[in-house]
């Protein structure tokens, strides 16, 4: 990955004592992302941020891996009927800068406008400073000319400056995050008087506010992602990096930011607490803010030089797939049935039966409401993998020749696809739980290529959202992650249910999904 992704023209910078090329850094680091977030889809963390930072930083990214992220922002638009959030305007931004970024038109994804709700000045304005800041990136970057609205973005944007010259989500206490921002937004308009004046104050007091290690605390945690948006202010600007304004007792704002770093493993969120998927995304969106400015290109949010969206590629799977992996072509078109139109599994039953990966009942339903044994939900895993039995895997003593499920068995043990209730038990007629299926799907989705990394402070944070997450085995907590994390597993609920038996609904829709995720449907 690391070779395919050196595509940039040097940038030497001044560090310490001697200099550092970031190109090199961006190329780690980019590799890293690529690896980490193998399956990009829409969302703040290993979606939009991650798939903006790689765009932007120079990096050679796969046309397949550019289209799966756009296709994953197209498929959920649609299924949001448009409606990103109800009052969080910030996300129609982000989203439609990333799409900008890879060469795609924000104002038609799926046939909707992510730019439109941005004219709606009061439900942008309910985030307070947050949502203008991000809506004029948003209308300036995809090169939006509805000045009127914008104009009034800018005037709240100075009227919301503090007394000492900073910004702040709340209060009158000046954080150096939203202070950065604030600029970022405002770089477009340096020429005019009075946000020039603005800009200046501005500055200073980010100036005031740089520690004597050259980074910031910020919410009081000193950390990666706070002087990584001020490099991408100052960038934005124009401003060098090693302007004497921003270097402290001999360190600057990139002497700091590469102090989080460690080759490979990419940037902490905070010095000792390891390896940050989200501090490693903004870390990139600042270094590529950095080369983009010391090479003369296009500022980080102006997408105006984004290349055109790659065209469709066929769904021929990850990098990673084992070669095995073969998912069955559509055998049996327009297939139907009676229980399941308008059930919220129906496109994903329907997918799956249309390839034989699943069955319904001789009368033409399916029940998707209906519970799934065991040697069922393996026998639908290994049709969607297209594996074959492997009579060796066998050591169960209640999986024997002649049961309908014995090469499903055969094959799911011999693929590691399942474990059994013990190493002589597979109990192929008990119903399987959520928790369980999780296990197999995430078994399943490593030999699609797909292999997130989750920490365990991910893995906490991930479950944490529900209110039994403490009720998930200890042998289910990554899988089960892992599944809410790609998406496989619906996180609207309010509860995991880990120990809940899995519908037939809910089943072909894990399945679904997972293949989806690995391209291959």
């Amino acid at each position: 990955m690391l070779a395919a992704v050196i595509a940039l023209s040097p940038a030497v910078i001044a560090f310490g004592t001697g200099a550092v090329d970031i190109t090199v850094i961006i190329s780690d680091s980019a590799a890293y992302l690529q690896e980490t977030v193998s399956a990009p889809g829409m969302g703040q963390t290993g979606g939009d941020w991650a798939i903006m930072a790689l765009m932007r930083s120079g990096v050679a990214v796969p046309d397949s891996y550019i289209r799966a992220y756009y296709n994953d922002v197209t498929e959920k638009i649609k299924a949001a009927n448009g409606v990103l959030s109800a009052v969080r305007y910030s996300e129609y931004s982000r989203v439609a800068l990333a799409v900008a970024s890879v060469g795609a038109n924000p104002r038609d994804v799926g046939g909707y406008d992510l730019l439109g709700p941005l004219l709606d000045y009061n439900t942008t304005m309910f985030q307070g400073i947050n949502g203008p800041i991000f809506a004029i990136l948003a209308l300036e970057g995809a090169g939006f000319g509805e000045k009127s609205i914008i104009e009034r973005y800018i005037e709240i944007i100075l009227s919301r400056q503090l007394s000492d010259g900073g910004f702040a989500l709340s209060g009158n206490t000046s954080d150096p995050d939203t202070t950065a921002m604030a600029l970022t937004a405002l770089s477009y308009y340096r020429s005019r008087t009075d946000v020039r004046s603005a800009i200046n104050r501005a500055l200073e007091r980010l100036s005031k506010l740089q520690l004597t290690t050259g980074g910031f605390t910020s919410f009081s945690s000193t950390n990666s992602e706070s002087v990584s948006q001020v490099i991408i202010a100052l960038s934005s600007l124009g401003i060098p990096i090693n302007d004497q304004r921003f270097v402290k007792n001999g360190n600057s704002l990139l002497d700091n930011l590469l102090t989080y770093y460690t080759a490979g493993q990419g940037f902490e969120h905070e010095y000792g607490g390891g390896a940050s998927l989200m501090a490693t995304e903004q870390a990139l969106c600042a270094l590529a803010a950095l080369w983009r400015s010391q090479t003369n290109r296009k500022a980080l949010y102006d997408m105006s030089d984004a290349a055109g969206l790659p065209p469709e590629t066929p769904k021929d799977g990850l990098d990673g797939k084992h070669p095995d992996v073969n998912v069955p072509a559509v055998s049996a078109p327009g297939v139907s049935f009676s229980d399941i139109v308008g059930h919220e599994n129906e496109a994903a039953a329907l997918a799956l039966a249309e390839r034989g990966i699943i069955n319904g009942y001789p009368i033409g339903t399916y029940v998707p409401e209906a519970t799934i044994t065991r040697a069922e939900f393996a026998a639908v895993i290994v049709r969607a993998l297209g594996l074959s039995a492997d009579d060796r895997a066998i050591t169960f003593s209640d999986v024997a020749v002649g049961n309908w499920f014995y090469s499903y068995a055969s094959a799911a043990s011999g693929y590691d696809i399942i474990r059994g209730r013990s190493a002589r038990i597979f109990d192929p007629e008990g119903l399987i739980t959520r928790q369980e299926a999780s296990v197999m799907i995430y078994r399943a989705a490593a030999l699609c290529g797909l292999s997130e990394m989750l920490d365990d402070t991910a893995i906490r944070n991930i479950l944490a959202q529900f209110t039994d997450y403490r009720t998930v085995a200890s042998w289910a907590t990554e899988a089960m992650a892992f599944c809410y994390y790609l998406d496989i597993l619906d996180d609207d609920d309010i509860e995991i249910g880990p120990t809940q038996w899995i519908k037939r609904g809910e089943a072909a829709e894990t399945v679904f999904r997972m293949l989806k995720k690995a391209r291959l449907l």
